[in-house]
């Protein structure tokens, strides 16, 4: 290795994958199920696996089925909701339980080490919220994937399902909630972890920390055309570059930049917009075990998806805990870790204009981030309130959460702010990366079955790699979605394998 700052050339892999989170791990985990000889290696600037994004303590939301989160059922101008989005992303999380149910069953995995079940609670006490989540219920209710949803208004049962929220809570004001039993609570770190160890022990994958990528380029062959990618690494060791084909780009909010460097076309239609956050995160072990839900309410008016209030029951690095938030906060940073020139540096003749127009046609998503950081310790109290009537502040500590980049995309009618994430990948599917925020980590597996269906069709063709994936997703030809015997079975394996209760 060289330590004077030149580039060494030193070795080929037939992937690289940037960002030891989740998605990268998942994506490293399918592509050694699929073909055991591919060499991987995975770089994280970072000392340490999932220290961004992917930790329990960053992320706001863990566990998506779309059980409780009211942001994914919006209400229609005919006063119903959509239902589109609640279910893609409940079987996208199924399809999450499947994966972790294979490797479960060969004993690669140890569900108990990041999974946990805790029920998924929507709850509300406005008038106008109430009759938003009864239409919430009656449509969910006749669907297969949400049968099992229970509507109360009951006070004595709700002081069974969340004893905290009704404690102390004016025996005049109205409640009404929902609950799905078989919810989860994921930590994500913990599986993060748990991946790449089971990827380091099989020799499959080399793993670099405190290295970072200074330059992606792509080569030209011999007779001029497109070949591996180049990617420079400045490590430990000094400078060095490698080699590969295929470049995955998982670095959460440090992936815009990087694909920006790679200079690939489609890359020219994105811009990111970065929101901060904070959590209320309690100090009172006592409480933590008398809450064993998430509770999740209503967002305010312009909330981005990561701030839909909600007091949580969280299992991070393996102790039981309770937190209220996130509150939404503004720093031009991209990663926690990051830069405050981050945002900044993100502008390019291709996206000034996209992120001007969402500026002006997101008033109210501005007016709420200014509120919110202009917010008093006193305040952020008084919303916990809300949700729990006996919170006591000497019983919570303010935490810093996870940085999350919204996609801003330009498009033919300007640009447009984009929630959830989005896969980018270059023509030839030599390069991706993945933007956005929720509810990524709880969908990471179907997530990464795009990279894969977009960037190694050809492979994916193969009998071979075929026989592989039925093998691991043995559903993967239905439909969880239109098949409710699909579903049904899916559902069942997983709740045998990893422990599940209806």
């Amino acid at each position: 290795m060289l330590n004077d700052g030149s580039t060494q050339s030193e070795a080929r892999y037939d992937a690289v994958l940037v960002g030891a989170g989740i998605m990268s791990a998942t994506l490293a985990a399918l592509l050694h199920e699929l073909d055991p000889q591919l060499k991987l290696l995975l770089v994280e600037r970072l000392e340490a696996p999932a220290l961004e994004s992917s930790a329990a303590v960053n992320n706001a939301g863990t566990g998506h089925a779309a059980n409780c989160e009211l942001n994914y059922t919006p209400r229609q101008a005919d006063g119903s909701v959509a239902t589109a989005k609640a279910l893609a992303i409940n079987a996208a999380f199924e399809r999450s339980l499947e994966f972790w149910s294979s490797l479960s069953e060969q004993g690669r995995l140890e569900p108990s080490a990041f999974l946990h079940q805790a029920a998924h609670i929507s709850a509300v006490w406005t008038a106008e919220n109430i009759a938003f989540l009864r239409q919430r219920h009656s449509q969910l209710q006749h669907l297969p994937a949400f049968s099992a949803m229970r509507w109360s208004e009951d006070r004595a049962e709700l002081k069974e399902w969340m004893p905290l929220v009704m404690e102390g809570r004016d025996p005049t004001q109205a409640v009404a909630a929902t609950r799905i039993e078989r919810g989860t609570d994921v930590d994500f770190g913990a599986l993060t972890r748990a991946y790449l160890l089971l990827l380091q022990r099989s020799g499959a994958l080399t793993v670099q920390y405190g290295t970072q990528v200074r330059d992606l380029q792509r080569l030209r062959r011999s007779d001029m055309t497109e070949g591996d990618w180049r990617v420079v690494l400045d490590g430990p060791s000094g400078r060095r570059e490698v080699q590969a084909p295929f470049v995955f780009l998982g670095a959460g909010g440090g992936a815009l930049p990087l694909l920006q460097r790679s200079g690939i076309p489609e890359a020219a239609d994105f811009a990111g917009f970065p929101v901060s956050g904070l959590w209320l995160v309690c100090n009172n072990p006592d409480l933590a075990q008398r809450h064993h839900a998430k509770v999740y309410g209503k967002a305010a008016v312009g909330a981005p998806p990561m701030s839909v209030p909600h007091l949580d029951t969280r299992w991070i690095d393996g102790q039981r805990s309770l937190l209220f938030g996130p509150y939404a906060g503004f720093s031009s940073k991209f990663l926690k870790q990051g830069s405050l020139l981050d945002l900044p540096a993100s502008v390019r003749p291709t996206n000034l204009l996209p992120m001007l127009q969402v500026g002006v046609t997101n008033v109210e998503l501005v007016r709420y981030l200014i509120n919110q950081l202009r917010q008093s310790p006193q305040e952020r109290h008084r919303a916990l309130l809300d949700f729990m009537p006996t919170a006591k502040p000497e019983d919570w500590s303010l935490s810093v959460a996870g940085q999350r980049v919204q996609i801003i995309k330009r498009s033919k009618e300007g640009g447009r702010l984009q929630l959830g994430t989005e896969v980018v990948a270059s023509a030839d599917g030599s390069l991706a990366a993945l933007l956005g925020a929720s509810p990524g980590a709880s969908t990471a597996v179907t997530i990464m079955l795009e990279v894969l269906q977009r960037c190694f069709k050809s492979q994916l063709d193969h009998p071979a790699w075929q026989q592989r994936l039925r093998e691991l997703l043995p559903s993967i030809e239905g439909d969880p979605q239109r098949d409710p015997e699909v579903l049904r079975r899916m559902r069942e394996r997983s709740d045998a394998v990893l422990g599940l209760t209806a």
